[in-house]
């Protein structure tokens, strides 16, 4: 008897511990379901009429656009504001109690969203305001360089094609003037921002823009310090080749070059010194037409979205690019000011490459979730198309060049994308260790800390005797904060995918120049793979599970590096 008693004592505690499991696992899942349902229903109509908002004052630059658009934001933003939905999440997490996959996930995605707004109202209104006003100031702002109002693509192309160091001078600080309209804004708002953060119990915004997004800023720093490692003395080589082509061009001492002698506002885009001017292959094409044929022919339909975009330049319509996903339910739309060039091909292919990503999202999943699962992932998906541009196998396939120019520009237009995949490393490094000192300490010397960082990763030298706040002349340093080092996550992401595709779909060792055209398996592979989960996994368990392997810059060194 005791033998027996002694074998069903265990069981029968188990019995009653697993039954009560079972039924507090039962009893949260249902109070989760209960609050998901209910969330969705105030959520999902309101977010479309603020992203709608948020769109009509992007294209037409109106006080009262910007204004409507300010108070549906407020109004989405107060939702997760909500202390007793907030506490209620909180319990359902700390119980452990969830196990349903979905549920899980939904519960992580909430939870994050409602934890970054228990704040108080008076301050996210405030922040939402001053966000809204100095978006405002960039739309609206053009630089007036001798008498006249250029907008950036006019300073970019005098800054690309104007031999006259004189004339690149004026063009470039005409375009620094939106720095003292907006700094005193920006800093008041990364102050308030941090003491957003501090509320929360977060070291300071940046860190908690991080920690919130499933990223660890000590791991991110790491990974920063890698990458400068990696491509410092690459990119010196680089910064030499473009130092002396430039002076020639200019017919300078390479000692006289100064920041606005190296054709882009930022040096975040490669100066054109290669012998191929990619320029010319789209100069009068439509490049509207060029972006739908080569999408159709990997099986990701865009003209729906075309035909909800906003795609050429308008008085007072924001100058720059983005893709908006309206509703979580396929009305995805993209704003750009297109012309026939290089840089306006790239950057079309780039925005519907995120444009794709939330098109093909699974629309069975929940709202929360249909998302891309990361912030870089998408990027990296925006990044791998929009690098086509400069490929030279896919503009034959585009029917561009032939199989002769094809020959002749191939090495150069490698190099051309190494160059810019290098340089636009380097000018991500300026803009992650600016934003992270920024936000330790926003009331040190900051013009200070830009150029000592534009100095040491560019390696371009500042203009003596200026102290301007030439960084906040960036827009998203304001209007987008602490997202930048996503874009060189997603380049080497964007390796990484590449490398996949190229070895196991198309099944080639050539990884240089493969456009997947005409190739509808590379598609569908992206849209299984890396579409249609959303939000479903944490971001390095889809890259997993599309690639093999988690994240590593392995690829992107293989391809631009060694």
């Amino acid at each position: 008897m005791k033998k027996y008693i002694n074998f069903l004592l265990p069981l029968s505690i188990a019995i009653v511990m697993a039954t009560g499991c079972s039924n507090k696992t039962e009893k949260m899942e249902q109070e989760l379901k209960k609050f998901i349902s209910e969330w969705e229903a105030k959520v999902e109509p309101l977010q479309k009429e603020a992203a709608l908002a948020y769109w009509n004052a992007s294209i037409s630059g109106k006080d009262e656009d910007y204004s409507k658009s300010e108070k549906l934001q407020f109004q989405v933003s107060s939702i997760f504001t909500n202390k007793e939905d907030f506490e209620l999440l909180k319990k359902i997490k700390d119980s452990g109690a969830v196990t349903d996959t979905l549920l899980k996930r939904q519960l992580e995605v909430l939870y994050t969203g409602y934890l970054s707004n228990q704040i108080d109202t008076v301050l996210l209104a405030k922040r939402i305001k001053m966000e809204v006003e100095v978006e405002k100031k960039y739309s609206n702002f053009r630089a007036e360089v001798n008498g006249n109002k250029l907008s950036d693509n006019e300073v970019e192309e005098v800054l690309k094609n104007s031999v006259n160091s004189d004339e690149l001078r004026a063009a470039w600080e005409g375009h620094k003037k939106i720095g003292p309209v907006v700094a005193s804004d920006v800093i008041e708002l990364v102050k308030l921002r941090n003491e957003i953060a501090s509320s929360l119990g977060f070291k300071n915004f940046h860190a908690m823009s991080l920690e919130l997004s499933e990223q660890n800023p000590d791991e991110i720093s790491k990974l920063f310090d890698e990458l400068d490692l990696l491509t410092r003395d690459a990119f010196a080589g680089l910064k030499g080749e473009i130092d002396t082509y430039l002076a020639n061009r200019l017919k300078i001492s390479k000692e006289e070059l100064m920041p606005w002698h190296y054709q882009n506002r930022f040096f975040q885009e490669a100066p054109a010194i290669y012998s191929v001017d990619l320029d010319k292959y789209y100069s009068g094409q439509n490049i509207e037409k060029l972006t739908a044929d080569y999408y159709t022919s990997i099986g990701l339909e865009i003209n729906d979205m075309l035909a909800a975009s906003d795609l050429y330049e308008k008085p007072g319509k924001n100058q720059h690019a983005y893709c908006i996903d309206i509703d979580n339910a396929g009305d995805v739309r993209i704003l750009c000011n297109i012309k026939p060039n290089y840089n306006w091909m790239n950057t079309m292919m780039h925005e519907f490459g995120h444009g794709v990503y939330d098109k093909y999202i699974d629309r069975d999943l929940p709202f929360s979730l249909r998302n891309p699962a990361h912030t870089f992932t998408t990027e990296s998906i925006a990044m791998i198309f929009g690098r086509m541009a400069s490929n030279p196998q896919w503009m034959m396939d585009l029917g561009l060049i032939d199989e002769a120019e094809k020959a002749k520009i191939a090495e150069d237009t490698y190099r051309v994308l190494r160059l810019e995949q290098l340089t636009f490393s380097r000018w991500a490094q300026v803009m992650y260790r600016f934003e992270k000192a920024m936000y330790e300490n926003p009331d040190q010397d900051l013009n200070a800390v830009w150029w000592d960082l534009v100095e040491r990763y560019q390696m371009i030298r500042r203009p003596e005797g200026r102290n301007e706040p030439d960084w906040a002349t960036k827009i998203h340093v304001a209007t987008f904060p602490c997202y930048y080092h996503n874009y060189l996550l997603g380049e080497l992401l964007a390796s990484q995918l590449n490398h996949y595709i190229t070895a196991n779909i198309v099944k080639s060792d050539d990884f240089r120049y493969q456009s997947f055209y005409g190739n509808k398996e590379a598609g569908q592979y992206l849209t299984n793979k890396v579409f249609k989960p959303g939000a479903r996994m944490y971001w390095n368990d889809m890259i997993e599970n599309a690639t093999g392997e988690k994240l590593t810059a392995r690829y992107y060194a293989d391809q631009f590096v060694n």
